[in-house]
């Protein structure tokens, strides 16, 4: 840990306007696998994405254009992977929601997934119109952080044991698709996970938990893919930039974000056909208590600012 956090701070350049350059390949590539394997596994990537610069004290954190500008890169990347795993699930509901629009009907399963999978998305699409940068702003501090990490993974573990596997995600239900979507709007507080908030959802509609996972996962994409299209505009009409120099850390971050998203859901839902969620509860638990210890030790302060 402090190896790391030297050798990153060894590398840091200074650009030709004289700061800091924040962000090595190094750190790029970490955070880049971070997203990737914290976008689908029920631990919350952006509690991560802001515990990991933090305990190291990497400076992107602390660099609001550098920060929202590689947010984005991140997000395309997990994007990219969860597209390449799931792009016959997404040819298939996007026909289907195609058919359904033009005949004006819900003839078979795949339209009514497709629709579920578009109400799902309208409470965190609202969601983050409204809230997130006021989130961003008052509530992304690692002890909160910490205690959402701790919360919600006991959820989780409460609702995964005690909740029947009877159903797959064919027999959904209009209000089932509701309340996974109103579940995945919570996500937008760090530390809260949006797959482990829709998972815990899922479970909670009695779906089985590889369902409930690959549900969770397509209602992930539009969320993903829209945020990373909407920031991704304000690159191309100058309303953000990447600074000058950093052009590889990016490449390389979106490289490791997406060939580790990809691996993760090919992983997960393989696990999940026979295992539960319990060491990602566990996971969670602890992940809080070392936060919070070393708050409490005063070797990191509690807030980021």
């Amino acid at each position: 840990m402090a190896t790391l956090a030297t050798m990153s701070a060894g590398r840091r350049a200074r650009t030709h306007e004289g700061e800091e350059r924040p962000t090595t390949i190094l750190q790029a590539i970490i955070l880049g696998i971070v997203q990737g394997l914290t976008e689908f596994a029920p631990v919350s990537r952006s509690g991560h994405l802001i515990l990991v610069p933090w305990l190291f004290n990497w400076p992107i954190l602390t660099n609001e254009a550098l920060n929202k500008t590689f947010d984005v890169a991140l997000h395309m990347g997990t994007f990219v992977g969860a597209l390449v795993y799931f792009w016959r699930d997404i040819w298939k509901y996007l026909k289907a929601w195609v058919r359904s629009m033009r005949h004006r009907t819900l003839a078979d399963t795949d339209e009514r997934l497709a629709w579920f999978l578009v109400i799902g998305t309208i409470p965190g699409a609202i969601a983050g119109a409204l809230f997130e940068s006021v989130i961003e702003e008052k509530l992304g501090e690692p002890w909160i952080i910490a205690i959402m990490l701790a919360v919600f993974g006991i959820v989780l573990y409460v609702v995964d044991r005690r909740a029947p596997a009877t159903r797959a995600m064919q027999q959904l239900r209009f209000g089932d698709a509701v309340a996974i979507g109103l579940a995945q709007a919570i996500a937008l507080q760090p530390g809260v996970s949006r797959s482990g908030v829709t998972i815990t959802a899922a479970r909670g509609v009695r779906l089985d938990r590889e369902s409930a996972a690959r549900f969770s996962f397509l209602l992930s994409l539009p969320i993903i893919g829209g945020a990373g299209v909407y920031k991704g505009a304000k690159l191309l009409t100058g309303k953000e930039h990447i600074p000058p120099g950093f052009g590889g850390p990016f490449v390389w971050g979106i490289v490791a974000s997406a060939v580790s998203g990809f691996l993760v859901i090919w992983w997960l839902l393989a696990y999940l056909r026979k295992r539960d969620f319990a060491p990602f509860a566990l996971y969670r638990l602890a992940a809080a208590a070392f936060v919070l210890g070393i708050i409490a030790a005063g070797v990191r302060p509690a807030t980021i600012h």
